[in-house]
């Protein structure tokens, strides 16, 4: 984009549309104009931000006209902490965006015949339905312009949300509508107790500090686990810090910390120490119980995780005489779910501490028709793994944002199951691998689910069948 380009407005912009990743569309002189924070039917002025050829990026500075689709957002820190972008417009028309989404992938990027895509199913809970949230401690709280020019002094001190795009500055939150439960109360509480006892927050930039991060996990069946993340082995504060949660919250049902001096916040790696409770909680599906351990990964919207999977049992269309393949299994969650249904459930994951849960899981469960194996999903799937075991009636694939690698694309292609399921998170990199498997599938369903109300992200399930 050229220098005189960038920063210029553009006035009485139209918002026409939703795109993806959240963003809205407006055209100025032939080009597309992308714009954050908008809805469609706002007219607005634009300040021109990065651009290319073909289309422009901005950020509403003016807005002349509301759309009638826009409504109040209940959160105060909207707009700033980047969790929840679509606050300010209604449920049922995030859902017919979401929707749209899904459509609009499918002929852009898939380009392969579909059948009328379902009704979204939409989130009981538009609020508190996550089960999950990771805050971040940090000496370098994002302070807003009117605090700047104020020129007094602030506490710089923060618990919340990184700013987007901004990774060393912090949104205090003072309260988060994601998370029910006692969510909110420990983390106040902690940040207080930490300013009180003067207890050194996180420096980012230059990786030093006692608080590093809090992780808070709830289930539906009411247990609550509460990760501690040290930045210092100080074996003063430390137990100091963990014994002040256990007494002020006695219904946390785990309790851990771990010590991570690396240089970012994973501890996949790392020992955590349980400090009261047990070191897991468990989530109930249908009568199954799944544990969930700090390093497990489990779907975030418990309820309508629920749904996700009765979707996908339903597209596998499963007699009981099948051998079901589940790549990318995770703790085995869609694989015990379904291995009533089969005669046989062969999970496959790449982190080998998931699959030792998903075969916890399939114990404590009492379910005797599950295999699991761990490794890279482009390695492990061969000649060698296909000869030593049944050939599959059905496939469910769940795999990472990123979609499946080229080559087990080609590995399904080569086993030719009648049936794939196909559940992703992201329906961009899901249309494109469908258009692969297109050489051998067609597309039968599709349906999209809404795991996160308030956002634009959107679960899709396919159900693909092998041509004849």
């Amino acid at each position: 984009m050229s220098r005189k380009m960038k920063n210029k407005v553009i006035t009485n912009l139209l918002i026409e549309r939703i795109a993806s990743e959240g963003k809205c569309v407006g055209h100025h002189e032939g080009k597309v104009v992308f714009v954050s924070n908008v809805a469609p039917g706002d007219l607005v002025d634009v300040r021109i931000t990065r651009g290319k050829s073909s289309f422009m990026e901005g950020e509403a500075v003016n807005f002349h006209e509301y759309s009638k689709d826009r409504i109040e957002p209940f959160c105060s820190h909207f707009g700033v902490c980047g969790g929840c972008k679509w606050q300010h417009i209604n449920y049922d028309l995030q859902k017919t965006y979401k929707r749209q989404q899904v459509v609009d992938q499918f002929q852009r990027i898939a380009k392969v015949p579909i059948p009328e895509v379902a009704p979204i199913l939409g989130s009981s809970e538009t609020k508190y339905y996550r089960n999950k949230l990771d805050f971040t401690f940090s000496n370098s709280r994002w302070l807003t312009r009117e605090e700047i020019n104020s020129g007094e002094e602030f506490e710089r001190n923060a618990l919340g949300f990184h700013i987007p795009k901004m990774f060393d500055k912090i949104v205090d939150i003072e309260h988060c509508y994601l998370q029910g439960g006692i969510s909110n109360d420990v983390r106040n509480s902690l940040r207080e107790f930490a300013l009180t006892n003067q207890l050194s927050f996180y420096d980012i930039r230059n990786q030093v500090g006692l608080l590093r991060n809090l992780i808070i996990r709830t289930t539906s069946t009411g247990q609550t686990m509460v990760i501690v993340q040290f930045g210092e082995n100080d074996p003063e504060s430390i137990p100091l810090v963990m014994e002040f949660l256990k007494t002020k919250f006695p219904k946390i049902t785990s309790l851990l910390y771990v010590i991570n001096t690396k240089g970012n916040e994973t501890f996949h790696d790392l020992e955590l120490v349980t400090y009261a409770g047990l070191p897991y909680i468990e989530e109930e599906m249908e009568g199954l119980k799944f544990r969930v351990g700090p390093k497990s990964f489990y779907q975030t919207n418990s309820k309508q995780a629920y749904e996700l999977y009765k979707v996908a049992r339903d597209f596998a269309e499963l007699k009981g005489d099948e051998v079901v393949y589940d790549l990318y299994t995770g703790t085995g969650t869609i694989a015990n779910f379904v291995a009533k249904k089969a005669k046989q459930v062969i999970g496959v994951e790449y982190v080998e501490a998931a699959i030792e849960d998903a075969k916890l899981n399939s114990k404590i469960n009492g379910i005797e028709n599950t295999l699991f194996y761990a490794g890279d999903m482009k390695d492990i799937l061969n000649e060698d793994f296909i000869a030593n075991h049944a050939k599959p009636d059905v496939i469910i694939t769940d795999p990472p944002r990123a979609g499946m690698h080229q080559d087990v694309v080609n590995m399904l292609l080569r086993l030719e199951a009648p049936t794939i399921v196909y559940v992703s998170c992201n329906p961009a990199t899901q249309a494109r691998d469908v258009a692969f498997l297109a050489e051998k599938y067609q597309v039968e369903r599709i349906q999209p689910v809404d795991m996160f109300p308030q956002t634009y992200h959107v679960e899709n399930v396919v159900r693909l069948t092998l041509k004849s």
